[in-house]
């Protein structure tokens, strides 16, 4: 999804979920909305995925598209390694709301 169809999308829905997604060990993040279909799309330019250097980098993209709130989500590869099942999606062990 580009930035002017997210842009697009939240001017038209109410129900989703923004993301703002790191790597353990990665400089970078990644933005991903999650509609309430359950469908996920990454944020591209130039149908590439979207990188960004900083939070703010990202925060100041989102608010040119009118989003004010989202969820960070750090991936730890420690529970793949030792065998566990990863639960990015659980609100209290894997996201951080964030404002602004």
């Amino acid at each position: 999804m580009e930035l002017k169809d997210l842009k697009q999308f939240v001017a038209s829905h109410d129900n989703f979920e923004i993301r703002v997604i790191t790597h353990s060990g990665s400089r970078f993040y990644q933005v991903e909305l999650e509609d309430v279909e359950g469908e996920r799309h990454m944020l591209t330019q130039r149908a590439k995925p979207m990188l960004f250097r900083s939070l703010d980098d990202a925060y100041m993209d989102l608010k040119r598209a009118g989003i004010h709130r989202a969820y960070l989500v750090q991936h730890v590869p420690h529970d793949e390694v030792i065998g566990r099942d990863a639960h990015y999606s659980e609100p209290l062990t894997s996201r951080m709301p964030l404002v602004f």
